[in-house]
């Protein structure tokens, strides 16, 4: 909304006062601070509202190892918290023109309320089981198809036309050597990145601190990818021209060897209002948690995360950005597939993080190492932007 306010005033004497908000480096930095900020302020009232609201209610599975028995009457639902700081964040910095900043707030809406539902149902019903996974991929499918075919999509001409890029980009490969085009197969390519991600956040919630800080750690990653491929600045680089090798103003997704992103910078004051909402969030989510995230923020969080991998051309490499969501949502599933075929459990216990606990690894200890795997996972996926 500030942005929209210096584009009224930019031409007049008042403008001259707002310039800076024209800067989208500074947008990125205020969208995540002033997040962090309403986070922080909000927090401590919320959090004792939600503990009134749920006293005596238990929100811990019963599935989950006995440790984490005496959590009960830990209340949840927090995820509220973090949403409140995205769209405060979003809103007051983004340029609300952009198309691409809808879909993401869109998607984080939606797969908030569908969370919302699930973690209303085991308050309500007292028990965990909540929302049926059936339901929650109706309405996840449902979110990601308005979302696509009501924003991202072109029905002027009568047939529609999809306005997102429908190539996909390749990790450590420059988009000018391998960039495959999957044309309305791209729709159902992008609904398993964003489901699947959506899906891993949550199955990743299970220890105080373990999802929301790979959370961050695959936000900042994206900011600097979407500023990138989005940003118009320039970098000097040198070139042949006429014979003569001499230095040239080239475009940064152009010297990367990365798709050009439309509202790319615009996506990174997104991504930066989530690191701040999560800062805030892991305030009081640290162990001992004094709240928890709930569905409400893992699916949302999560449907955040793959849907700016989809808009910022960032499907494959997600799949390193979100190693850690990655490796708990395949471990459920091997154990799955495992148990089914064999009667055989591959793991003491799914997801990946339980299996520690039963080992007996602290939960801060395992807590602590996925996050440096997922610090060391978007180093990897940063150094693909230099390698291609």
């Amino acid at each position: 909304m500030l942005y929209l306010l210096y584009e009224w005033l930019k031409d007049g004497d008042a403008g001259k006062w707002l310039n800076f908000l024209r800067y989208p480096t500074f947008r990125i930095i205020a969208g995540g601070v002033s997040s962090l900020l309403i986070g922080m302020l909000l927090g401590p009232r919320l959090i004792e509202r939600l503990r009134i609201a749920q006293h005596g209610q238990s929100n811990v599975r019963e599935d989950t190892p006995e440790t984490h028995q005496k959590k009960k009457g830990t209340p949840t639902l927090g995820g509220g918290l973090i949403l409140l700081g995205v769209f405060f964040g979003t809103l007051l910095f983004a340029d609300l023109h952009s198309r691409v900043v809808w879909v993401a707030l869109l998607m984080t809406a939606g797969y908030g309320f569908t969370g919302f539902l699930d973690d209303w149902l085991k308050l309500s019903k007292r028990n965990s089981k909540g929302l049926p996974g059936r339901f929650k991929l109706v309405l996840q499918t449902l979110f990601f198809l308005i979302a696509v075919f009501g924003i991202m999509c072109d029905w002027s001409g009568g047939a529609p036309r999809l306005l997102i890029e429908t190539r996909i980009t390749i990790p450590f490969i420059p988009t000018r050597r391998l960039n495959p085009d999957l044309g309305w197969l791209y729709v159902f390519f992008g609904w398993i990145v964003v489901v699947g991600t959506s899906n891993a956040v949550n199955l990743t919630d299970g220890l105080d601190g373990l999802a929301i800080a790979p959370t961050m750690i695959a936000s900042l990653v994206f900011v600097v990818l979407c500023y990138a491929a989005g940003t118009t600045v320039a970098i000097a680089d040198w070139e042949t021209v006429n014979g003569v090798r001499q230095l040239v103003g080239v475009p940064v997704h152009e010297y990367l060897g990365i798709a050009r992103v439309e509202g790319g910078a615009e996506l990174a004051v997104f991504c930066a209002s989530i690191v701040g909402a999560g800062i805030s969030f892991l305030w009081f989510n640290a162990y001992p948690a004094s709240v928890f995230m709930g569905d409400v923020g893992s699916l949302a969080l999560g449907g955040a995360l793959g849907t700016v991998a989809m808009l910022s051309k960032n499907e494959v490499v997600s799949a390193i950005i979100h190693g850690v969501f990655l490796a708990e949502i395949l471990s459920v599933m091997i154990q799955v597939a495992s148990f089914k075929l064999t009667g055989k459990r591959v793991f003491k216990m799914a997801p990946l993080h339980h299996h520690f606990e039963k080992a007996g690894m602290s939960e801060t200890k395992i807590v602590v190492r996925f996050w440096i795997v997922s610090i060391l996972l978007g180093g990897v996926a940063l150094a693909s932007l230099k390698l291609r």
